[in-house]
């Protein structure tokens, strides 16, 4: 019998990624058409979150921003998950919470896309990062709210101990900030052609595997519909890639993550299933950091797979071993749930 619902739940899943992934392929040409007719480009950015200039990474992309490179490709994401969801996987208890997260975070991303690509002066480079905390913080506050008070989700799972009663304004709290780190973690990872995609690839695909066997099969599901959507972004953004995904994707899909870490109970195995994303947010936080009270630099630039760039790795070298390191995080992320009582 278990065999048979795992059997009916996959093809199930199956099918939501081919739904997603033909109806990304439909609209990707109509996306290029309106971002090269009204100029979508992606201007380059110059300045750290500090003020200070970026030279290394200037010039290390200097030869993309030759060309016409449009962004806010993200949008065609966030179109082809939410119709695949709405009118194939809509549940209020499973799919409503993530969906949500994923849109609210492509608003946040799609305000500071549309700054950048359409602004003019200093302003140009898109919302200030105040700005932008403020935004996808109140993102996940509400979310979180609906979360505790109204799904009555009060307890967070430890690995191998069980879990931890917080209360449902401890919940709140943790739910905000599993939205707004993540989200900020798979921004900062947005840098190379096609790092991002693949990553969040593995990630969702292994948080979709645990909520399968929970018996979550609707958030499964949400899941296999954003690795759809997933696999023909990364289709068209393997190096040389024809566009960027923009905050609008970069955020809808960080806010979705942080959404199906906490529903799945799993959000403590966050930091081994998207292993890279500590790697990469880490790497960033310990160069502002080094730069403010020591100032010194610690990577040749930040985040880290900017600095392989500046020691010889060539961009493909650095986003396929990423993705190798990113899948390895994966399996063992799903190791420590199956041992730990997660699943």
């Amino acid at each position: 019998m278990f065999k048979a619902t795992i059997n009916h739940e996959l093809f199930y899943g199956m099918i939501l990624t081919l739904a997603a992934f033909l109806l990304a392929m439909f609209l990707t040409p109509i996306y290029t058409y309106f971002a090269y007719k009204y100029k979508f480009w992606k201007k380059q950015k110059k300045t750290a979150v500090d003020g200070k200039s970026l030279p290394v990474m200037t010039k290390l992309h200097a030869h993309k921003f030759k060309r016409a490179f449009p962004t806010m490709a993200g949008v065609v994401g966030v179109v082809a998950v939410t119709i695949v969801t709405v009118f194939c996987n809509w549940d209020r208890g499973q799919t409503w919470l993530p969906l949500a997260g994923f849109l609210g975070g492509s608003f946040v991303g799609l305000v500071d896309d549309l700054i950048n690509v359409f602004g003019s002066g200093k302003g140009a480079a898109g919302l200030r990062a105040p700005a932008k905390f403020l935004m996808i913080s109140g993102v996940g506050l509400v979310l979180g709210w609906f979360f505790a008070y109204k799904l009555g989700w009060t307890t967070v799972m430890v690995p191998f101990v069980g879990n931890l009663e917080i209360g449902g304004i401890g919940m709140v709290i943790l739910f905000a900030f599993a939205v707004v780190a993540t989200s900020n973690a798979v921004n900062i990872s947005d840098g190379l052609d096609g790092l991002a995609g693949g990553l969040m690839m593995l990630a969702y695909g292994a948080y979709g595997v645990l909520a399968l066997f929970q018996g979550q099969w609707m958030l499964f599901g949400f899941c296999l519909t954003v690795v759809g959507w997933l696999l023909s972004y990364v289709w068209f953004n393997v190096p040389p890639a024809r566009f960027m995904m923009g905050d609008v994707g970069s955020f809808a899909l960080g806010a979705g993550l942080g959404v199906v870490a906490m529903m799945t109970n799993a959000f403590l195995l966050l930091p081994v299933i998207g292993a890279m994303l500590v790697v990469e947010a880490g790497s960033s936080l310990i160069q502002i950091i080094s730069k403010k009270f020591f100032k010194r630099k610690i990577f040749i630039s930040a985040p880290i797979h900017h600095h392989l760039e500046a020691k010889g790795w060539g961009e493909a070298k650095v986003v396929m071993r990423f993705w190798i390191l990113a899948g390895i995080g994966a399996i063992l992320g799903l190791f420590l749930a199956s041992v730990s009582g997660i699943m």
